[in-house]
C-alpha cells in the first residue's frame, strides 16, 4: 500500500502519522509539501492535524488554497481514499471536499481529552461500546446548513458521533464522510490511540487500530 501525507507550515501531526503507519502497519508514507502539485499515484492520502498557516483567517482556510490541494481534488475525483484528521478535517471542509465548516468550540476553550464515540450512518455498529479517541482542538464545532444536515443524515455520512458532545458540534458529529464515502474527516486523533499511555487507562484498548483497519478497507473497496 502506498500512502501519502500532505504537510503545511504549522502541521505538527504529520510525523505522528508517519510513525504510526510504519510501526503499526509497515507502511512507508511519503510526505508531500503543500507548495507542489503531485501525481495521483498513491493508494490513500492523509491530511494531518496541526495549525496550518497558524490558523490565520480561519482554520484550514489558507491551506485549502495551496497548490497541493489541486492534486488532492484530482485524487478525490478518482475515488482515492482521503482522510483528514483534526486540522485536516478543517482543511477538507474549507476545500469543499466535505460539507460544512468547523468553528470555535461552544465553550470557547481548547479541549484536550479522550471522548466517547459511536459509529453511525454507514459505520453504525462498527465500534464497540466504550469506544473512545483523544481530541485536541479549539475549533471542532461542526456546523452546516439545514439542507446539508438532511443530506448527511439521509446518506449516512455522519460516520462518527460523540456520545457526550464536548464542543457543540451539530448532530454530535465527530467524523464525516463525503457523499461517496471516499473522503473522511474527523476531529479525534486515531494516530494517538495506537499505544498504551500511562496517563489514560482507556488507551489500553488501542482503539485507534479499529479506525485504521476500517480506513484501510477503503483502499481495496
Amino acid at each position: 500500500m502506498k500512502a501519502a501525507i500532505l504537510t503545511f507550515p504549522g502541521s505538527n501531526c504529520d510525523q505522528d502519522l508517519v510513525s504510526a503507519l510504519k510501526t503499526e502497519y509497515q507502511i512507508e508514507a511519503e510526505l508531500l509539501w503543500h507548495t507542489r502539485a503531485f501525481d495521483v499515484a498513491h493508494d490513500i492520502y492523509f491530511v494531518p492535524g496541526g495549525f496550518s498557516y497558524g490558523d490565520y483567517l480561519r482554520t484550514g482556510a489558507l491551506a485549502a488554497q495551496s497548490r497541493s490541494l489541486g492534486s488532492l481534488r484530482e485524487a478525490a475525483a478518482k475515488g482515492k481514499p482521503i482522510v483528514g484528521i483534526c486540522n485536516g478535517f478543517q482543511i477538507l471542509c474549507e476545500a469543499k471536499l466535505l460539507p460544512g465548516a468547523l468553528i470555535r468550540n461552544e465553550n470557547l476553550q481548547h479541549i484536550c481529552e479522550w471522548v466517547g464515540l459511536k459509529g453511525d450512518g454507514d459505520w453504525r455498529g462498527v465500534y464497540p461500546d466504550g469506544y473512545a479517541l483523544p481530541v485536541s482542538h479549539g475549533e471542532g464545532n461542526f456546523i452546516c446548513s439545514a439542507d446539508d444536515l438532511k443530506s448527511i443524515q439521509d446518506n449516512g455520512q455522519a460516520l462518527l458521533r460523540y456520545t457526550q458532545n464536548p464542543n457543540g458540534a451539530t448532530f454530535d458529529i465527530a467524523g464525516l464522510a463525503s457523499a461517496n464515502k471516499r473522503v473522511i474527516g474527523l476531529m479525534p486523533h486515531p494516530e494517538r490511540a495506537l499505544k498504551e499511555q500511562p496517563d489514560a487507562a482507556v488507551s489500553k484498548a488501542r482503539f485507534g487500530r479499529l479506525f485504521f483497519e476500517k480506513i484501510f478497507s477503503l483502499v481495496s473497496a
